[in-house]
């Protein structure tokens, strides 16, 4: 029996199906089968965040209790003498390829950076507005399992377009890295000029970085990707920090026609379930195209790595859907607001064109997700699970704080005078009013 399923629009099951593989890319779903790890992440961030006399000891209990690796206070920053060692020793070639892509990302994300508009004045009021960087981020670095380098790169840069000056960073200490980061990470943290470097993660580490502690100062907003507890965590702290999101499984959605290559489809798929939890999801008029990709995700399926994590993915969060035209795919697409969108058919720019949600959209045959998740230039840090409705990719522009400038003059006031004591009377705010008419009536 294939590992992915192929349904048609047509099917009389087929809405069901497709609302219950909707509700389970949400963290929420991924959470109510642990309804216990709420309280747990609770627990975790009041540890660290009420302990009022050394919090450096309450962050290395969790430490020891999650990531299995005692540390001391004084152990918690990876030296500046590691971060270079771990520079220097990074491969020649890795190191050219990450240097290609932070030239690609800096370059884009100054390109969208947003620009400040001088005041402007109209009859004696100037208004105007002021965009000033955040002072200092924390970034989330997935390290526990593989050294997510793309994400140091996704997060950081950014934040260094917009002009953050202070960007600190966390990461899983591993048994395998003498009870350190991952020296991968550590090398392109030191590359971008990152010398905050600590060795925590999840619930814990995201605690640390929004109430800060006696050796990790407090940020202004958290951003990057971890695993249910941190993200748990940071929903938990928001309000104290902003965040970017609140993400769940990584996910694709991809529109082909007759003219898609299935070989190349199912690769696009795998390469999402391989996240185990990862989601892929095909869309296509062409029903000899979805029986060929079903086949081909099975054959490529074998060769992986981590073939059987990646076939229970598959066989629970991925579909392959026929439907009756491309219009349908859309709406459908729509309605599925994937965090990647991919289009491979014939007219893929004019169907990009009418789609509304999708977190990034990758255009024609050559765009694989690969090629946003590590060079191309936007950010990867993307929204999940329908979450594309209203959130977008993190970008330059998400570690810049906008502040409203007004001003007054005399006469300008005593025009609007009437009308603000009007709004405030209606409000019942007499004190409202009255900061007005002192200045107006004399």
């Amino acid at each position: 029996m294939p590992s992915l399923t192929l349904i048609e629009t047509s099917q009389a099951d087929f809405e069901r199906k497709w609302a219950q593989l909707r509700g389970k890319l949400t963290l929420q779903a991924m959470i109510l089968e642990e309804p216990q790890i709420i309280e747990q992440v609770h627990k975790i961030v009041m540890k660290v965040a009420s302990n009022t006399t050394n919090k450096d000891a309450a962050l290395c209990e969790c430490i020891s209790d999650y990531d299995y690796i005692d540390l001391k206070p004084n152990e918690l920053r990876v030296t500046e003498e590691e971060l270079q060692k771990s520079h220097k020793n990074m491969e020649p070639g890795l190191l050219k390829a990450l240097r290609q892509a932070i030239d690609n990302v800096r370059s884009y994300q100054e390109k969208i950076k947003i620009r400040s508009i001088p005041d402007w004045t109209i009859n004696g009021v100037r208004l105007g507005a002021r965009n000033r960087p955040l002072e200092r981020v924390g970034v989330c670095i997935p390290g526990a399992s593989a050294p997510l380098v793309s994400t140091v790169i996704m997060t950081v840069v950014p934040a260094q377009v917009a002009g953050v000056k202070e960007i600190a960073a966390i990461s899983a200490p591993r048994p395998d890295c003498n009870n350190s980061v991952h020296p991968k990470i550590l090398g392109i943290c030191w590359e971008l000029g990152v010398n905050e470097v600590y060795r925590c993660s999840g619930a814990h580490g995201v605690a640390a970085l929004a109430f800060g502690t006696e050796t990790i100062p407090k940020v202004d907003k958290i951003v990057g990707p971890s695993n249910r507890w941190g993200q748990l965590a940071k929903k938990e702290v928001y309000g104290i920090v902003d965040i970017d999101s609140y993400a769940g499984p990584s996910e694709v959605l991809i529109i082909a026609d007759h003219s898609a290559r299935p070989e190349w489809v199912a690769a696009d798929l795998l390469s999402q379930a391989e996240h185990a939890p990862g989601s892929a999801v095909l869309l296509t008029d062409s029903k000899d195209l979805a029986q060929a990709v079903v086949e081909q995700v099975d054959i490529q399926m074998a060769h992986l790595d981590r073939a059987e994590e990646t076939r229970k993915c598959v066989e629970r969060f991925c579909l392959a859907v026929v439907t009756q035209d491309l219009a349908e795919a859309i709406r459908l697409a729509n309605d599925f607001a994937a965090e990647h969108l991919q289009i491979q058919c014939r007219d893929s720019r004019q169907i990009a064109e009418r789609i509304i949600n999708a977190g990034a959209i990758f255009i024609g045959h050559y765009t694989p997700v690969a090629t946003g998740d590590y060079y191309a230039g936007p950010s990867h840090t993307l929204p999940t699970g329908g979450s594309a409705r209203f959130f977008g990719a993190l970008n330059v522009n998400d570690f810049i704080k906008q502040t409203s400038i007004i001003s007054y003059e005399e006469k300008a006031l005593k025009q609007a005078a009437g009308a603000i004591k009007t709004i405030a009377d209606a409000e019942g705010l007499d004190a409202h009013a009255k900061s007005v008419t002192i200045r107006t009536n004399e």
